[in-house]
Parts: structure tokens; C-alpha cells; sequence
């Protein structure tokens, strides 16, 4: 699959791993962890960026955890109008972007994010777009969190592959997530695994 296969699946996307399946499903143990971890490092007026928000589950567990300078970035333009029903204040009070990180990110400016955290959302960055890593830990002015599946379940990635297929049906691209931004320069502050995803909390040093 190439990247703008890669892309258009995402962006066309309905039923399972859709905006409204997310929407559906709601706050989950990640949402939970992303929300004590803010607790610990993160100040209440930070500006904070989700990749991939779909329908805006973690960031309404945030938004509800008092957080209010919240933004998305999502490639399936139907989730902000499920956002709208599920989650009507989210959807009136934070900036919303539809479109790839691969053409959004890049034209925001240095630092413009206190925080930045992804949520099954970098481990389908196609390998030919992994230049944008550099360019999320360029965007972000203190934290850089990661919340992927590292062969938690079920058994992803444990065989030493390099890409897995999710119901054969799109890719899942494994990396070693602690290796990737470090040698970008971010040093790791936590890891904190889980029963599908792993959680790590990066910092700009």
C-alpha cells in the first residue's frame, strides 16, 4: 500500500475503526492514562495536539479533565461532524484540521504545542512518510506522547516483522517507538504498557 492508498483508506473510512465507531465505544484505559499523565506534566492553559482525533474521544476525556486549548488533526472529514453530536463542546470550543499530518503539521510553526500525543495513529504512518516525525518533535515546545500498539495484542509484531496487516486489511508499521524520537533528540520520561497499547511520554531536551 502506498501512501496515498494509505491515506485515502483512512480519510474514506466507515464502520469498524470509523469516527462513529470510536465515538460509540468512548473513553477507554488509554483516555485514562493520557489523563493521569497530563495530571503529572501538563498545566491546565497548555495548547495541546492530538494526531488522528477522530471523533475527539481522548480529547473530550481531557477537555472534561479541565484542558481547554485543545486541537485535532484528522484525515476522515466525517469526524468532526460526529464529533458535533457526541461531543458538542469539544466540537465548539477546540480548532479542528481535516486533512494528513504529512500536509498540516509541516506548516505549523516551531514549538506552536505544548504537548502533542498520538493514539494509534503513527503506527500507520506509511515508511515513506516517516519524515514527519521530525516534524512533530519540531512542532512540539515540551512533551511528545506516543500511544501505539507494540505487539501488545494480539501478538502484533512479536514475530520480528516489520508491518502487519489489521484484518488484512490496512497496515500497521512496527517501530521502536523509544528508538525513533530519541535519536530525534527527545528524551524518554515514561513508559507505561497496557493491555493493547503502549504509552511513552517524550520531553524536548
Amino acid at each position: 500500500m502506498d501512501p496515498d492508498d494509505n491515506h485515502r483508506n483512512w480519510a474514506e473510512r466507515s464502520g469498524e475503526f470509523s469516527p462513529e465507531y470510536y465515538a460509540q465505544i468512548g473513553p477507554n484505559e488509554v483516555s485514562e492514562t493520557l489523563r493521569e499523565v497530563f495530571e503529572h506534566y501538563v498545566s491546565e492553559n497548555a495548547a495541546v495536539l492530538e494526531i488522528g482525533c477522530s471523533s475527539g474521544r481522548h480529547l473530550e476525556h481531557l477537555r472534561q479533565a479541565g484542558y481547554e486549548n485543545l486541537t485535532g488533526i484528522d484525515l476522515n472529514d466525517e469526524s468532526f461532524d460526529i464529533m458535533v453530536e457526541h461531543y458538542p463542546a469539544l466540537a465548539e470550543s477546540g480548532t479542528f484540521h481535516t486533512g494528513a499530518i504529512e500536509d498540516i503539521v509541516p506548516e505549523m510553526a516551531d514549538g506552536a504545542f505544548d504537548v502533542i500525543y498520538s493514539v494509534e495513529t503513527l503506527q500507520h504512518v506509511h515508511p515513506d512518510d516517516e519524515w514527519v516525525f521530525e516534524e512533530l518533535m519540531r512542532v512540539t515546545d515540551d512533551l511528545l506522547i506516543t500511544a501505539e500498539n507494540e505487539g501488545n495484542s494480539p501478538k502484533r509484531g512479536r514475530d520480528g516483522s516489520t508491518v502487519s496487516y489489521v484484518n488484512d486489511d490496512f497496515p500497521l508499521y512496527h517501530r521502536d517507538w523509544k528508538a525513533v524520537f530519541s535519536e530525534l533528540g527527545l528524551a524518554q520520561l515514561l513508559r507505561e504498557g497496557g493491555k493493547r497499547d503502549t504509552v511513552r511520554v517524550f520531553r524536548v531536551v
